[in-house]
C-alpha cells in the first residue's frame, strides 16, 4: 500500500482522482487545488483531505507519491518541489515546455532515485504495444516510412481564454494533441536528427495553433506528422499510425493493428506472411477499474507497481518523456522560421525568391514559452 496525492482537479486531474482512489494498493492522503468549492464537495462526500497549497499538502501529508495534472506551466516547479522530498511523481503530458527543464528534472530524478511517469496513455493502448513489440522484432525490417495522426473535437469555435489557449501556459493542438502521436513515433524510431517544412495553423483560436503538420528525418527515413483538434467529425480523439518497412507494413489505431508481411519478413510469433490483423481486446487485460477506457487505468496501475517495486526506469519515464519535449520544441522552432519558405510564382510555377528574412531574434524560441513562476 502506498501514500498518494493529487494536484490538479481539471478534467484529467478528476479523472486520475477516480481511478486512483479507487486502486487496491494506493490510500489517498490527500488532494489539492485553487478551487474552493470544488475541494468543499470533495471534502464532505467523499472524505478526502484536501489542500490549497501544494507544498502544504507535501509536507504535511507527507505522500510517497503524487499525481501532477495542472496546467503544464505549472509542472516544473511542483515536479522539482515533489523530487526534493524524494516523493514519486506520476505528471500529466507534455513533461515540461522548456526541454531544458525536462533535462535537469530527469536529472535530478536519477540522482534522488525517484520513480517518474508521464501520462503518454497511447503506450499502453494494445494495438499500439503490439506495434511496438513487431517492430522490435524486426519483422519490418528498416523503416523507410512513418504518419502518425490525431483527430479531435476539441475547439469547433472561438473560444474563451483559459490556459490551453495561450501558448506559453502550454496550450495548442501542438503541445496538448500532437504531442501523443509524437510520443508513439519517438517509442518506435526513436529521437529525430532534424524536421522540417513545420505548419501550426489557427484555426478558430486566437493565439495557438488548432492543427500541426511537420516532417521528422531519420538516418533511414522520414515521418510525417499530422494533428487537428478542430475536426469535427470525430466523436473524441483518434490517433492512427502507420509504418512503411522493407519487408511490410504496420496500420495501428485504439481498436485494432493490422500487420501486412512480405516472404522475405522474419515472422513474430503469431504472425503469417499476407495481413494480419489484431484487436486491442484480446491484447489488453482487464482493469480493476474502467474509466473512460482501459489505458489510463493501466498507465497508473503500472506506475503504483514501479513505486512498489522501487522501478526507477520503466514505460513513459521522464527520460523517454524529454525526448518527446525536444521534439515539441523542434516543431515550434521550425514552424517559426518564415525566411525557409518559398512562395511559388502566380506565372510558370517557377519558385520566387524569399522575401528579405526578418532579424533574428537573441536566443531559442523556447526562451518565450518558459513557465510562469511562483503560481
Amino acid at each position: 500500500m502506498i501514500d498518494l496525492a493529487v494536484v490538479g482537479l481539471g478534467k484529467m486531474g478528476l479523472s486520475h482522482l477516480a481511478m486512483i482512489k479507487a486502486h487496491p494498493d494506493v490510500n489517498l492522503v490527500g488532494v489539492c487545488d485553487s478551487t474552493g468549492y470544488l475541494l468543499d464537495l470533495l471534502s464532505k462526500y467523499t472524505g478526502v483531505t484536501t489542500y490549497k497549497d501544494y507544498a502544504k499538502m507535501l509536507d504535511t501529508a507527507r505522500p510517497q507519491a503524487v499525481i501532477i495534472a495542472t496546467p503544464t506551466h505549472l509542472h516544473a516547479d511542483m515536479i522539482r518541489a515533489a523530487i526534493e522530498r524524494g516523493v514519486d511523481v506520476f505528471c500529466e503530458k507534455p513533461l515540461v515546455i522548456d526541454p531544458a527543464d525536462s533535462i535537469v528534472l530527469t536529472a535530478l530524478a536519477a540522482q534522488r532515485g525517484v520513480v517518474t511517469q508521464v501520462g503518454y496513455h497511447n503506450r499502453f493502448v494494445g494495438a499500439f504495444r503490439e506495434a511496438q513489440r513487431v517492430l522490435a522484432s524486426g519483422a519490418l525490417g528498416t523503416v523507410n516510412t512513418a504518419l502518425a495522426e490525431a483527430y479531435g473535437p476539441v475547439v469547433l469555435k472561438p473560444a474563451g481564454r483559459t490556459w490551453r489557449s495561450q501558448r506559453a501556459t502550454g496550450g495548442g493542438c501542438l503541445y496538448d494533441y500532437a504531442a501523443h502521436p509524437l510520443n508513439l513515433l519517438t517509442w518506435y524510431l526513436g529521437e529525430p536528427q532534424s524536421v522540417s517544412g513545420s505548419q501550426l495553423t489557427s484555426i478558430f483560436s486566437a493565439q495557438i495553433d488548432d492543427a500541426v503538420a511537420s516532417t521528422l528525418h531519420y538516418p533511414t527515413g522520414t515521418a510525417q506528422i499530422i494533428s487537428n483538434w478542430s475536426d469535427e467529425s470525430q466523436r473524441k480523439m483518434t490517433t492512427k499510425i502507420s509504418l512503411w518497412g522493407e519487408h511490410g507494413k504496420i496500420y495501428a489505431d485504439r481498436q485494432e493493428i493490422q500487420v501486412y508481411l512480405r516472404d522475405t519478413a522474419p515472422l513474430p510469433d503469431g504472425y503469417h506472411a499476407g495481413w494480419n490483423v489484431r484487436y486491442t481486446t484480446e491484447l489488453t487485460e482487464a482493469p480493476w477499474f474502467y474509466l473512460r477506457g482501459e489505458e489510463y487505468s493501466a498507465q497508473l496501475d503500472a506506475f503504483v507497481q514501479r513505486v512498489t517495486a522501487r522501478e526507477i526506469t520503466g514505460v513513459n519515464d521522464f527520460a523517454s518523456a524529454a525526448v518527446t519535449d525536444r521534439v515539441i520544441s523542434l516543431i515550434s522552432e521550425d514552424a517559426a522560421r518564415e525566411d525557409t519558405r518559398l512562395d511559388v510564382a502566380a506565372a510558370g510555377g517557377e519558385p520566387a525568391r524569399p522575401a528579405a528574412a526578418p532579424a533574428k531574434k537573441q536566443g531559442r524560441l523556447v526562451g518565450a514559452f518558459l513557465p510562469r513562476r511562483g503560481k
